[in-house]
Protein backbone atom coordinates (compact mmCIF):
# COMPACT_ATOMS: atom_id res chain seq x y z
CA UNK A 1 0.00 0.00 0.00
CA UNK A 2 1.52 3.45 -0.95
CA UNK A 3 2.22 5.42 1.65
CA UNK A 4 3.53 8.26 0.28
CA UNK A 5 3.18 9.90 -3.12
CA UNK A 6 6.12 12.28 -3.93
CA UNK A 7 5.84 14.47 -7.28
CA UNK A 8 5.05 12.27 -9.90
CA UNK A 9 8.37 11.95 -12.40
CA UNK A 10 10.65 13.98 -10.47
CA UNK A 11 14.34 12.42 -10.99
CA UNK A 12 16.67 12.20 -7.84
CA UNK A 13 20.42 11.99 -8.47
CA UNK A 14 22.14 10.63 -5.88
CA UNK A 15 26.20 11.21 -5.69
CA UNK A 16 28.44 9.34 -4.06
CA UNK A 17 32.69 8.98 -4.08
CA UNK A 18 34.86 11.04 -5.36
CA UNK A 19 34.50 14.53 -8.05
CA UNK A 20 35.00 12.45 -10.78
CA UNK A 21 31.08 11.08 -9.98
CA UNK A 22 30.16 14.15 -8.63
CA UNK A 23 31.01 15.80 -12.48
CA UNK A 24 29.00 12.47 -14.03
CA UNK A 25 25.74 13.19 -12.17
CA UNK A 26 26.41 17.37 -13.15
CA UNK A 27 26.14 15.90 -17.05
CA UNK A 28 23.50 13.44 -16.12
CA UNK A 29 21.30 16.33 -14.26
CA UNK A 30 22.28 18.69 -17.18
CA UNK A 31 20.94 15.81 -20.03
CA UNK A 32 17.91 15.10 -18.16
CA UNK A 33 17.22 19.00 -17.68
CA UNK A 34 17.58 19.33 -21.86
CA UNK A 35 15.06 16.72 -22.08
CA UNK A 36 12.78 18.74 -20.06
CA UNK A 37 12.78 16.61 -17.08
CA UNK A 38 12.35 17.58 -13.34
CA UNK A 39 15.89 16.67 -11.68
CA UNK A 40 17.06 17.46 -8.35
CA UNK A 41 20.31 16.44 -6.67
CA UNK A 42 19.17 14.50 -3.60
CA UNK A 43 16.27 16.03 -2.45
CA UNK A 44 13.00 14.22 -2.89
CA UNK A 45 12.10 12.37 -6.01
CA UNK A 46 9.80 9.63 -6.76
CA UNK A 47 12.50 8.02 -9.54
CA UNK A 48 16.14 7.94 -7.71
CA UNK A 49 18.81 7.12 -9.61
CA UNK A 50 21.93 6.18 -7.49
CA UNK A 51 25.62 7.01 -8.86
CA UNK A 52 27.69 4.62 -6.40
CA UNK A 53 31.32 4.90 -5.81
CA UNK A 54 33.59 1.42 -6.00
CA UNK A 55 36.86 2.19 -5.17
CA UNK A 56 37.53 0.38 -2.14
CA UNK A 57 35.26 -1.58 1.46
CA UNK A 58 33.99 1.59 3.01
CA UNK A 59 32.99 3.38 -0.64
CA UNK A 60 31.44 -0.02 -1.61
CA UNK A 61 29.62 -0.47 1.73
CA UNK A 62 28.42 3.06 1.49
CA UNK A 63 27.29 2.78 -2.26
CA UNK A 64 25.14 -0.89 -1.00
CA UNK A 65 23.67 0.52 2.13
CA UNK A 66 22.55 3.67 -0.51
CA UNK A 67 20.50 1.09 -2.80
CA UNK A 68 19.13 -0.98 -0.27
CA UNK A 69 18.04 2.20 1.31
CA UNK A 70 15.93 3.34 -1.15
CA UNK A 71 15.19 -0.56 -2.45
CA UNK A 72 13.19 -0.15 0.85
CA UNK A 73 11.63 3.15 0.10
CA UNK A 74 10.36 1.16 -3.01
CA UNK A 75 9.06 -1.99 -1.68
CA UNK A 76 6.96 0.73 0.83
CA UNK A 77 5.76 2.85 -1.82
CA UNK A 78 7.50 6.03 -1.01
CA UNK A 79 9.52 5.92 -4.76
CA UNK A 80 8.66 4.26 -8.04
CA UNK A 81 11.57 3.58 -9.73
CA UNK A 82 15.60 3.10 -8.66
CA UNK A 83 18.25 2.53 -11.04
CA UNK A 84 22.39 2.32 -10.21
CA UNK A 85 25.19 3.68 -12.12
CA UNK A 86 28.64 4.45 -11.52
CA UNK A 87 32.03 2.64 -11.02
CA UNK A 88 30.43 0.05 -8.33
CA UNK A 89 27.54 -1.19 -11.04
CA UNK A 90 30.46 -1.28 -13.62
CA UNK A 91 32.23 -3.33 -11.43
CA UNK A 92 29.84 -5.95 -9.42
CA UNK A 93 27.01 -5.45 -11.92
CA UNK A 94 26.13 -9.31 -12.15
CA UNK A 95 26.34 -9.71 -8.45
CA UNK A 96 24.74 -6.96 -7.57
CA UNK A 97 21.84 -7.87 -9.83
CA UNK A 98 21.49 -11.42 -8.23
CA UNK A 99 21.80 -10.02 -4.76
CA UNK A 100 19.83 -6.66 -4.95
CA UNK A 101 16.92 -7.87 -7.88
CA UNK A 102 14.63 -4.82 -6.89
CA UNK A 103 16.66 -2.28 -8.31
CA UNK A 104 15.11 -1.32 -11.94
CA UNK A 105 18.18 -1.59 -13.66
CA UNK A 106 22.15 -1.27 -13.43
CA UNK A 107 24.15 0.75 -15.30
CA UNK A 108 28.01 1.17 -16.22
CA UNK A 109 30.16 4.15 -16.15
CA UNK A 110 30.03 4.60 -20.16
CA UNK A 111 26.22 3.44 -20.39
CA UNK A 112 25.07 7.09 -19.88
CA UNK A 113 22.69 7.13 -23.49
CA UNK A 114 20.91 3.74 -22.25
CA UNK A 115 20.38 5.32 -18.36
CA UNK A 116 18.68 8.10 -20.20
CA UNK A 117 16.68 5.93 -22.38
CA UNK A 118 15.30 3.77 -19.12
CA UNK A 119 14.39 7.47 -17.93
CA UNK A 120 12.83 8.31 -21.45
CA UNK A 121 15.22 10.85 -22.05
CA UNK A 122 17.28 10.82 -25.59
CA UNK A 123 21.16 11.50 -25.39
CA UNK A 124 21.46 14.82 -27.00
CA UNK A 125 25.44 14.82 -28.52
CA UNK A 126 25.03 19.02 -29.20
CA UNK A 127 25.26 19.38 -25.42
CA UNK A 128 29.13 19.20 -25.27
CA UNK A 129 29.81 20.01 -21.91
CA UNK A 130 26.30 21.08 -20.85
CA UNK A 131 25.83 20.03 -17.20
CA UNK A 132 23.88 20.88 -13.84
CA UNK A 133 26.18 22.14 -12.00
CA UNK A 134 25.66 20.55 -8.10
CA UNK A 135 28.68 22.41 -6.41
CA UNK A 136 28.36 26.08 -5.00
CA UNK A 137 28.13 28.58 -8.18
CA UNK A 138 31.63 29.86 -7.23
CA UNK A 139 33.70 26.43 -8.40
CA UNK A 140 33.96 23.42 -10.40
CA UNK A 141 34.79 20.51 -11.95
CA UNK A 142 36.26 19.99 -15.18
CA UNK A 143 37.45 16.41 -16.36
CA UNK A 144 40.17 16.64 -18.81
CA UNK A 145 40.23 12.65 -19.26
CA UNK A 146 38.39 9.48 -18.56
CA UNK A 147 40.23 5.87 -17.48
CA UNK A 148 43.56 5.06 -16.49
CA UNK A 149 46.51 3.19 -18.03
CA UNK A 150 48.79 2.92 -15.08
CA UNK A 151 49.53 -0.32 -13.74
CA UNK A 152 49.32 0.22 -9.76
CA UNK A 153 48.87 -2.85 -8.01
CA UNK A 154 46.15 -1.74 -5.67
CA UNK A 155 44.05 0.16 -8.03
CA UNK A 156 40.86 -1.00 -9.08
CA UNK A 157 40.23 2.29 -11.36
CA UNK A 158 41.31 0.74 -14.69
CA UNK A 159 38.32 -2.35 -14.13
CA UNK A 160 35.67 0.62 -13.63
CA UNK A 161 36.75 3.31 -15.97
CA UNK A 162 39.12 1.74 -18.97
CA UNK A 163 41.90 3.48 -20.88
CA UNK A 164 42.52 6.54 -20.73
CA UNK A 165 40.98 8.72 -22.95
CA UNK A 166 41.80 12.97 -23.15
CA UNK A 167 38.99 15.36 -24.28
CA UNK A 168 40.38 18.27 -27.29
CA UNK A 169 41.17 20.89 -25.71
CA UNK A 170 38.45 23.40 -27.75
CA UNK A 171 35.79 20.80 -26.37
CA UNK A 172 37.39 21.50 -22.37
CA UNK A 173 37.73 25.43 -23.61
CA UNK A 174 33.97 25.39 -24.35
CA UNK A 175 32.79 23.82 -21.60
CA UNK A 176 34.92 26.04 -19.61
CA UNK A 177 33.33 29.11 -21.34
CA UNK A 178 29.96 27.73 -20.44
CA UNK A 179 30.87 27.82 -16.80
CA UNK A 180 32.09 31.21 -16.44
CA UNK A 181 29.06 32.63 -18.40
CA UNK A 182 27.40 30.47 -15.53
CA UNK A 183 29.38 32.54 -12.78
CA UNK A 184 31.70 30.07 -12.35
CA UNK A 185 35.13 31.46 -10.97
CA UNK A 186 37.45 28.81 -9.95
CA UNK A 187 37.64 25.28 -12.11
CA UNK A 188 38.91 22.54 -10.75
CA UNK A 189 40.91 20.15 -13.23
CA UNK A 190 40.02 16.38 -12.44
CA UNK A 191 41.41 13.14 -14.22
CA UNK A 192 42.43 9.72 -13.08
CA UNK A 193 45.82 10.81 -14.22
CA UNK A 194 46.30 14.81 -15.13
CA UNK A 195 50.00 14.42 -16.15
CA UNK A 196 48.94 11.92 -19.06
CA UNK A 197 46.60 14.36 -20.68
CA UNK A 198 47.08 14.32 -24.38
CA UNK A 199 49.35 11.25 -25.01
CA UNK A 200 46.05 9.79 -27.07
CA UNK A 201 45.14 12.27 -28.95
CA UNK A 202 48.03 15.05 -29.38
CA UNK A 203 51.00 12.25 -28.90
CA UNK A 204 52.68 14.01 -25.66
CA UNK A 205 51.69 14.99 -22.82
CA UNK A 206 49.73 18.32 -23.25
CA UNK A 207 48.61 19.25 -20.18
CA UNK A 208 50.24 22.94 -20.14
CA UNK A 209 48.86 23.71 -23.29
CA UNK A 210 45.80 22.99 -22.46
CA UNK A 211 46.07 25.22 -19.14
CA UNK A 212 47.37 28.26 -21.89
CA UNK A 213 44.32 27.42 -23.56
CA UNK A 214 42.23 27.61 -20.02
CA UNK A 215 43.91 30.57 -18.53
CA UNK A 216 42.55 33.01 -21.46
CA UNK A 217 38.50 32.32 -20.62
CA UNK A 218 37.01 35.17 -19.55
CA UNK A 219 35.86 35.16 -15.92
CA UNK A 220 37.68 32.43 -14.89
CA UNK A 221 40.35 33.64 -11.97
CA UNK A 222 41.51 30.37 -10.47
CA UNK A 223 42.45 27.03 -12.25
CA UNK A 224 43.73 24.15 -9.28
CA UNK A 225 45.16 20.66 -10.58
CA UNK A 226 44.12 17.66 -8.97
CA UNK A 227 44.99 14.25 -9.09
CA UNK A 228 48.63 14.08 -10.85
CA UNK A 229 50.90 11.44 -11.18
CA UNK A 230 54.86 11.40 -10.31
CA UNK A 231 56.08 9.08 -12.91
CA UNK A 232 57.06 11.70 -15.83
CA UNK A 233 56.08 14.18 -14.59
CA UNK A 234 55.32 17.31 -17.73
CA UNK A 235 57.51 19.71 -15.85
CA UNK A 236 56.43 22.56 -18.51
CA UNK A 237 53.51 22.55 -16.31
CA UNK A 238 55.49 23.99 -13.73
CA UNK A 239 56.31 27.27 -15.91
CA UNK A 240 53.16 27.93 -16.93
CA UNK A 241 51.93 27.87 -13.19
CA UNK A 242 55.02 30.24 -12.11
CA UNK A 243 53.99 32.41 -15.80
CA UNK A 244 50.03 32.47 -14.91
CA UNK A 245 48.50 34.14 -12.07
CA UNK A 246 45.00 32.17 -13.00
CA UNK A 247 47.07 28.90 -12.26
CA UNK A 248 46.92 28.18 -8.33
CA UNK A 249 50.53 27.55 -6.77
CA UNK A 250 48.55 24.23 -5.64
CA UNK A 251 48.82 20.42 -6.73
CA UNK A 252 47.54 17.43 -5.84
CA UNK A 253 49.87 14.78 -6.12
CA UNK A 254 48.91 11.43 -4.50
CA UNK A 255 52.39 9.68 -3.80
CA UNK A 256 50.64 6.64 -1.75
CA UNK A 257 54.18 5.44 -0.32
CA UNK A 258 57.87 6.32 -0.13
CA UNK A 259 60.20 2.61 1.56
CA UNK A 260 61.33 1.57 -2.19
CA UNK A 261 60.39 -2.25 -1.55
CA UNK A 262 56.92 -1.30 -1.08
CA UNK A 263 57.01 1.48 -4.06
CA UNK A 264 57.92 -1.66 -5.99
CA UNK A 265 55.02 -3.93 -5.05
CA UNK A 266 53.03 -1.05 -5.95
CA UNK A 267 54.13 -0.69 -9.39
CA UNK A 268 54.33 2.68 -9.30
CA UNK A 269 57.59 3.12 -11.15
CA UNK A 270 59.79 5.74 -8.77
CA UNK A 271 61.96 5.00 -6.25
CA UNK A 272 62.02 7.36 -2.64
CA UNK A 273 65.48 9.20 -4.34
CA UNK A 274 63.19 10.09 -7.88
CA UNK A 275 60.20 11.12 -5.53
CA UNK A 276 62.21 13.25 -3.07
CA UNK A 277 63.76 14.25 -6.41
CA UNK A 278 60.80 15.60 -8.04
CA UNK A 279 59.03 17.35 -4.87
CA UNK A 280 62.41 19.57 -4.84
CA UNK A 281 62.27 20.61 -8.45
CA UNK A 282 58.49 21.76 -7.56
CA UNK A 283 59.63 23.82 -4.89
CA UNK A 284 62.13 25.14 -6.88
CA UNK A 285 60.28 25.76 -9.44
CA UNK A 286 57.60 27.64 -7.97
CA UNK A 287 58.82 28.43 -4.06
CA UNK A 288 55.28 29.40 -2.50
CA UNK A 289 53.21 26.22 -3.80
CA UNK A 290 51.26 24.05 -1.88
CA UNK A 291 51.50 20.31 -2.37
CA UNK A 292 48.42 18.14 -1.23
CA UNK A 293 49.86 14.19 -1.10
CA UNK A 294 48.14 11.35 -0.10
CA UNK A 295 49.23 8.05 1.55
CA UNK A 296 48.09 4.34 1.72
CA UNK A 297 49.39 2.53 5.39
CA UNK A 298 49.29 -1.38 5.54
CA UNK A 299 49.78 -2.25 2.52
CA UNK A 300 50.75 -6.06 1.66
CA UNK A 301 54.25 -6.83 3.12
CA UNK A 302 54.56 -3.52 4.56
CA UNK A 303 56.94 -3.70 7.71
CA UNK A 304 57.42 -1.56 10.82
CA UNK A 305 60.83 -0.39 8.68
CA UNK A 306 58.90 0.35 5.78
CA UNK A 307 56.65 2.74 8.00
CA UNK A 308 59.01 4.10 10.00
CA UNK A 309 60.83 5.20 6.59
CA UNK A 310 57.77 6.57 5.64
CA UNK A 311 57.31 8.23 8.80
CA UNK A 312 60.24 9.81 8.91
CA UNK A 313 60.08 10.55 5.26
CA UNK A 314 56.53 13.11 6.00
CA UNK A 315 58.61 14.53 8.99
CA UNK A 316 61.46 15.43 6.47
CA UNK A 317 59.08 16.20 3.90
CA UNK A 318 56.59 18.87 5.42
CA UNK A 319 53.71 18.56 3.08
CA UNK A 320 51.20 21.41 3.22
CA UNK A 321 48.61 19.18 2.93
CA UNK A 322 48.12 15.58 3.63
CA UNK A 323 45.76 12.53 3.11
CA UNK A 324 46.34 9.07 4.81
CA UNK A 325 44.14 5.74 3.99
CA UNK A 326 44.39 2.38 5.35
CA UNK A 327 44.99 -0.34 2.74
CA UNK A 328 42.13 -1.83 1.11
CA UNK A 329 42.09 -5.54 -0.78
CA UNK A 330 40.41 -5.13 -3.85
CA UNK A 331 39.39 -8.25 -5.80
CA UNK A 332 41.36 -8.46 -9.56
CA UNK A 333 43.94 -6.28 -8.72
CA UNK A 334 47.41 -6.73 -9.38
CA UNK A 335 47.83 -6.54 -5.15
CA UNK A 336 45.19 -8.93 -4.83
CA UNK A 337 47.50 -11.91 -5.09
CA UNK A 338 49.37 -11.03 -2.22
CA UNK A 339 48.61 -12.09 1.77
CA UNK A 340 46.52 -8.88 3.30
CA UNK A 341 49.06 -9.73 6.43
CA UNK A 342 48.74 -5.82 8.03
CA UNK A 343 46.03 -6.58 10.65
CA UNK A 344 43.12 -3.90 10.68
CA UNK A 345 44.68 -2.46 14.04
CA UNK A 346 47.74 -2.16 12.73
CA UNK A 347 46.85 -0.03 9.61
CA UNK A 348 44.72 2.16 11.85
CA UNK A 349 47.63 2.83 14.19
CA UNK A 350 49.59 3.68 11.24
CA UNK A 351 46.93 5.99 10.23
CA UNK A 352 46.25 7.98 13.25
CA UNK A 353 50.14 8.07 13.55
CA UNK A 354 50.50 9.86 10.31
CA UNK A 355 47.44 11.62 10.69
CA UNK A 356 48.76 13.08 13.97
CA UNK A 357 52.09 13.96 12.33
CA UNK A 358 50.51 15.95 9.83
CA UNK A 359 48.07 17.55 12.10
CA UNK A 360 51.47 19.10 14.43
CA UNK A 361 52.61 20.10 10.66
CA UNK A 362 49.97 21.99 9.69
CA UNK A 363 49.32 24.16 12.69
CA UNK A 364 53.17 25.05 12.62
CA UNK A 365 52.34 26.09 8.93
CA UNK A 366 49.40 27.47 10.24
CA UNK A 367 51.00 29.57 12.68
CA UNK A 368 53.24 31.29 10.14
CA UNK A 369 50.40 32.73 8.44
CA UNK A 370 49.35 34.66 11.16
CA UNK A 371 49.52 38.58 10.46
CA UNK A 372 49.32 37.41 6.29
CA UNK A 373 46.81 38.83 4.09
CA UNK A 374 45.26 36.28 1.36
CA UNK A 375 43.31 36.56 -1.20
CA UNK A 376 39.98 34.03 -0.49
CA UNK A 377 36.90 32.90 -2.25
CA UNK A 378 33.88 32.83 -0.36
CA UNK A 379 32.67 29.57 -0.77
CA UNK A 380 29.68 29.79 1.50
CA UNK A 381 28.07 30.79 5.42
CA UNK A 382 27.75 28.13 7.82
CA UNK A 383 26.69 28.90 11.59
CA UNK A 384 28.07 32.20 12.44
CA UNK A 385 30.91 32.24 9.81
CA UNK A 386 31.58 33.20 6.16
CA UNK A 387 33.57 30.40 4.89
CA UNK A 388 36.50 31.05 2.48
CA UNK A 389 39.39 29.46 0.72
CA UNK A 390 43.27 30.25 -0.59
CA UNK A 391 44.67 29.72 -3.95
CA UNK A 392 46.23 26.93 -1.78
CA UNK A 393 43.02 25.38 -0.53
CA UNK A 394 40.98 22.89 -2.15
CA UNK A 395 36.74 22.74 -1.23
CA UNK A 396 35.86 19.80 0.72
CA UNK A 397 39.65 18.36 1.44
CA UNK A 398 41.71 21.48 3.06
CA UNK A 399 42.12 24.37 5.29
CA UNK A 400 39.42 26.98 5.42
CA UNK A 401 39.11 30.64 6.39
CA UNK A 402 36.59 31.55 8.56
CA UNK A 403 35.46 35.29 9.21
CA UNK A 404 33.30 35.96 12.09
CA UNK A 405 29.55 36.62 10.13
CA UNK A 406 28.26 38.44 13.26
CA UNK A 407 31.10 41.69 12.71
CA UNK A 408 31.47 41.63 8.93
CA UNK A 409 29.46 40.97 5.60
CA UNK A 410 31.07 38.98 2.49
CA UNK A 411 29.29 37.60 -0.34
CA UNK A 412 29.41 33.97 -1.35
CA UNK A 413 31.41 33.49 -4.59
CA UNK A 414 33.04 36.89 -4.25
CA UNK A 415 37.39 37.86 -3.58
CA UNK A 416 38.13 39.34 -0.80
CA UNK A 417 41.04 40.20 1.09
CA UNK A 418 41.31 38.26 4.24
CA UNK A 419 44.05 38.71 6.92
CA UNK A 420 44.59 36.08 9.11
CA UNK A 421 44.47 36.45 12.71
CA UNK A 422 44.10 33.03 14.66
CA UNK A 423 45.09 29.76 13.40
CA UNK A 424 44.38 26.10 14.56
CA UNK A 425 45.63 22.84 12.87
CA UNK A 426 43.19 22.97 9.84
CA UNK A 427 41.03 26.24 9.96
CA UNK A 428 42.37 29.92 9.80
CA UNK A 429 40.31 32.57 11.39
CA UNK A 430 40.44 36.33 9.64
CA UNK A 431 39.20 39.60 9.14
CA UNK A 432 38.63 41.37 5.83
CA UNK A 433 41.30 43.84 4.91
CA UNK A 434 40.26 47.34 3.62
Amino acid sequence: MRTKTLKKNRINVVTLGCSKNVYDSEVLMGQLRANDKEVVHEEDGNIVVINTCGFIANAKEESVNTILEYVQQKESGVVDKVFVTGCLSERYKPDLQKEIPNVDAYFGTSDLPNLLKALEADYKHELLGERLTTTPKNYAYLKIAEGCDRPCSFCAIPLMRGKHRSKPIEDLVKEAENLAVKGVKELILIAQDLTYYGLDLYKKRNLAELLRALVKTEGIEWIRLHYAFPTGFPMDVLQVMRQESKICNYIDIPLQHISDPILKSMRRGTTKQKTTKLLEDFRKAVPNMTIRTTLIVGYPGETEEDFQTLKEWVKEMRFERLGCFTYSHEENTHAFALQDDVPEDVKQERANEIMELQSQISWELNQEKIGQTFRCIIDRKEGNYFVGRTEFDSPDVDNEVLIDASEYYLKQGDFASITITEAADFDLYGIPSN
